[in-house]
């Protein structure tokens, strides 16, 4: 493989980094999530939407996509890491985008992707409940058609910013004689629609990140299923192709090593610095080859799909790796910053207040307790482990 970039890669990252340092709101970067509001998390994306068409890298240009190249999206997924820049809203321009492009009807394509791509519509993922969350296929919630309606009721749990939702992709039951896998559906729901409550979830670093969501009767028109009916298990693992692969995060994990760096540096023992101590310098070495590698795979899944190969069970891989290397990160930030560890700072305009003791040290721990979600969402990694046993493997 060769890992060169072209004269023509090359000027275009340079065009990127200039986009960026010439048009991201200074006042947001870096900045936490959960001390934003929506217009806050759609400013980015909106700023490239409107300015350069560059709000859907993975779409295909006829639906407003940018049709880059595999390497043009890495450059650019390097490049908005760097900066410190708001991570693109993954929903709607990442999840859904792909899946209707390559499975809605027109009227759909007409309709939704244009409201995505300038964030009139922020989108919510209804797939997991609460006994249907590793076992995605064993959901509950169920939909019945009544004419030009299906009846929707079920209970859908840990919806990522649902709070500010204005639709929801959900998968939902509609034959409940099938096998698992084939009596489920793919429908999109107007969340201001009747019956629908949501609830919110407080995690354990203080974030109201992820609600519940309560179904109760709810009508959703018949031109809202995507694809066909008892089919949308194909679509759901297409979606989770694609949302495994961007959950590696290897650009921003990338960065964040840099700041672990910096911290380390900073701080000491003995009079040492902690970055050139032998215990954590091992640690923080073997970090960056298992980042390394990563990368190096996420390179050959790129390659396949500038040949028109989809994400397959490689994605598991990426997101397995890519989230034990984020939560990685975070623990050995804790363990960089000792005692300034044990401050706890909830989300909110406190969060926002001078840090005790060096700047760096802010939300450490916050950090730290919010990313032990990542080796459970988009898919377990005890169930990636198994996909790849069976797919890989063979076993």
């Amino acid at each position: 493989m060769d890992m060169r970039f072209s004269d023509a890669d090359l000027a275009f990252r340079d065009e990127v980094r200039a986009f960026i340092a010439d048009n991201f709101p200074p006042e947001l970067k870096d900045r936490s999530l959960y001390s934003m509001t929506r217009d806050d998390l759609l400013a980015w994306q909106r700023i490239c939407h409107e300015k350069k068409g560059w709000a859907a890298p993975n779409w295909p240009k006829e639906y407003g996509g940018t049709g880059w190249s595999a390497v043009q999206k890495y450059i650019w997924n390097e490049e908005n890491a760097r900066a410190g820049t708001t991570p693109t809203n993954a929903f709607g321009i990442l999840m859904l985008g792909p899946v209707l492009c390559a499975f809605g009807n027109e009227q759909q394509k007409e309709y939704f992707l244009p409201r995505i791509l300038t964030g009139e519509h922020w989108w919510c993922q209804g797939y997991s409940e609460p006994g249907a969350g590793s076992d995605l296929a064993g959901l509950k919630t169920r939909a019945v058609r009544e004419g030009d309606h299906y009846i929707v009721n079920g209970h859908k749990i840990w919806t990522t910013l649902a709070q500010h939702a204005d639709w929801m992709f959900c998968l939902v039951r509609t034959d409940p004689e099938a096998k698992k896998q084939r009596g489920i559906s793919f429908l999109l729901i107007d969340m201001t629609t009747p019956g629908v409550t949501v609830r919110p979830i407080i995690t354990m670093d203080g974030a109201h990140e992820v609600n519940e969501v309560f179904l109760e009767n709810v009508k959703v028109p018949v031109e809202n299923l995507v694809g066909q009916e008892n089919d949308g298990w194909t679509y759901a693992k297409f979606l989770l192709g694609n949302e495994r692969s961007g959950i590696a995060g290897v650009a921003r994990s990338r960065e964040a090593i840099r700041k672990l760096k910096l911290m380390a540096e900073q701080e000491s023992v003995d009079g040492e610095p902690l970055l050139e101590t032998p215990g954590f310098s091992r640690k923080l070495a073997e970090l960056e080859i298992k980042l390394d590698a990563l990368e190096m795979t996420e390179l050959r899944t790129l390659a396949a799909e500038s040949q028109g190969r989809g994400p397959g069970p490689e994605s598991s891989i990426l997101k397995i790796e890519g989230t034990e290397i984020q939560q990685r990160v975070t623990e050995l930030a804790l363990e960089a910053v000792g005692h300034y560890g044990l401050v706890f700072t909830p989300p909110g305009p406190e969060a926002e207040a001078p840090a005790i003791g060096p700047d760096y040290t802010r939300g450490v721990a916050q950090r730290y307790m919010n990313m032990r979600k990542t080796s459970i969402y988009g898919g377990s990694n005890e169930i990636q482990r198994n996909i790849i046993a069976k797919m890989v493997l063979g076993l």
